[in-house]
């Protein structure tokens, strides 16, 4: 009778001990803040956009520029001008280098020569999209390439008559590369650089 009542005396203090273990590790666990993932945010862009204004080069070509930037003659290591072009994004601190080419070669080099340029960024490139214009009676075909991550260049394009002329654009920006903090500005130059191909015309 007496072990009886022991074995019962000592099953009710363990019970007992277990029933506050359990209810403290229940506070404690009532206690914790709570991480609640944070939806994706990005920087806001003030800049205003000013319109856009025609460019007109002496080497045959013109094309729509926004008015916010600036398009810069470029010269040889002699100082002799060249048919490229610098346009400066100015306060968005990137630049879009423009190149001019009288084709001697195959179009199909000048192609590869591009997509190569491209393709040095896959390691850091999330993305590549690729959007084809072809505008027949203009006699303006090309690609524009957009990278999306980490990447020094997230802009790419060549346009090209098909027989005689080649461009090509690059667009770099003076900042470690950041996609999810250049997104509103990347967001913003996209809109000029397909204006700029779609208003694109040789002379």
């Amino acid at each position: 009778m007496i072990l009886k009542k022991m074995m019962i005396y000592r099953f009710n203090i363990f019970a007992g001990f277990f029933l506050f273990l359990a209810l403290v590790v229940l506070l404690s666990a009532c206690g914790q803040d709570k991480t609640i993932p944070k939806p994706s945010s990005y920087l806001r862009l003030d800049v205003e956009h000013k319109g856009y204004m025609n460019y007109h080069s002496d080497c045959g070509y013109s094309f729509d520029v926004n008015k916010l930037y600036t398009v810069k003659n470029v010269t040889d290591e002699n100082g002799d001008p060249l048919c490229h072009r610098d346009i400066s994004f100015n306060e968005l601190n990137g630049t879009l280098h423009f190149s001019f080419i009288e084709m001697k070669e195959p179009l199909k080099s000048y192609i590869d020569y591009s997509l190569d340029k491209v393709d040095e960024h896959k390691v850091k490139a999330n993305s590549i999209d690729d959007t084809t214009f072809l505008f027949p009676d203009k006699r303006v075909f090309g690609t524009l390439f957009e990278l999306k991550g980490d990447v020094a260049s997230p802009f790419q394009f060549y346009l090209t008559d098909s027989t005689t002329k080649f461009v090509s654009g690059v667009v770099y920006f003076n900042v470690v590369p950041n996609y999810d903090s250049l997104r509103p500005t990347l967001d913003f130059v996209k809109k000029d650089i397909v204006h700029m191909i779609e208003t694109f015309k040789w002379q």
